[in-house]
């Protein structure tokens, strides 16, 4: 893989500048924004490692697809809420995040982010470009890159999602974290179905703002083939207890879902 921090060489465009993000701390928690109005990261102070925001446990659904999964990609770091948590809960997967701007690489120490090793690593890289440049090899790809306004353009486009396909293997689910109520969530939606040949699911969060979509390069999804108990057997007691309320509530909503494709 290319080095990201290799001097520029002559020539070269000078990086764009990125927007700094600031920390609040409310005395039980830290939380991460770009803007008074959006809220990227949370993180509990006595229990850094724990999903704090509901969509974070929903992403975690693509242990109901791949339980154990070998290697996981991150595009968007945030204040590192799904990287602490599968780090400390998965331990036999290898964790590569990819996240753009060099200010929130920053905050790493601030949300106790783990230090690289030789399973886990943070790369200073545009996720997008990253993927057409380089060869990935993910079982589960975690996409949640958000800005000061919002969904980048560059990861939500046709080609992006073509390129998550791609960089996935065989049987590789892709999870993507959209804006339920954005005028353009039905086009990216579909651009997300046209790249995995219809096999995707949108799933709404509990508090119904964002939509959590699993793509699966392979079998067809059906919540019927679909274990809880095998999705959720490899994990510590205390993040059983964490994720079971909701991958429950996931599997009721594909099985919703499946229905009235049905009917």
């Amino acid at each position: 893989m290319k080095n990201s921090s290799a001097q520029a060489e002559p020539g070269d465009c000078p990086s764009p500048p990125y927007l700094k993000p600031y920390v609040h701390e409310d005395g039980e928690a830290k939380s991460l924004h770009f803007t008074q109005g959006e809220l990227q990261s949370r993180m509990l102070t006595q229990q850094p490692w724990q999903l704090a925001l509901d969509y974070t446990r929903s992403m975690m659904g693509f242990l109901l697809f791949r339980p154990a999964p070998e290697h996981i990609g991150m595009i968007g770091l945030g204040g590192g809420s799904l990287a602490k948590f599968c780090y400390r809960q998965l331990p036999a997967s290898q964790m590569t995040v990819l996240e753009i701007n060099p200010h929130v690489i920053a905050l790493r120490r601030e949300f106790q982010i783990p230090d690289d090793d030789q399973r886990f690593r943070v790369i200073a890289a545009d996720g997008a470009l990253f993927l057409q440049t380089e060869t990935p090899d993910f079982e589960v790809l975690l996409v949640d890159g958000f800005d000061h306004e919002g969904q980048p353009v560059a990861l939500c486009s046709q080609r992006f999602y073509e390129d998550c396909f791609a960089a996935l293997r065989a049987d590789g689910v892709l999870v993507v974290n959209l804006h339920y109520h954005h005028p353009d969530y039905p086009l990216w939606l579909g651009r997300i179905q046209r790249s995995f040949g219809g096999n995707a699911v949108a799933v709404l969060t509990e508090e119904e703002s964002n939509s959590v979509v699993f793509a699966v390069k392979g079998a067809a999804i059906s919540p019927r083939h679909l274990n809880l108990a095998q999705s959720l057997a490899g994990l510590p007691e205390a993040a059983r207890r964490q994720l079971k309320p909701e991958l429950t509530r996931l599997l009721w909503q594909m099985k919703d879902l499946e229905q009235e494709s049905e009917a």
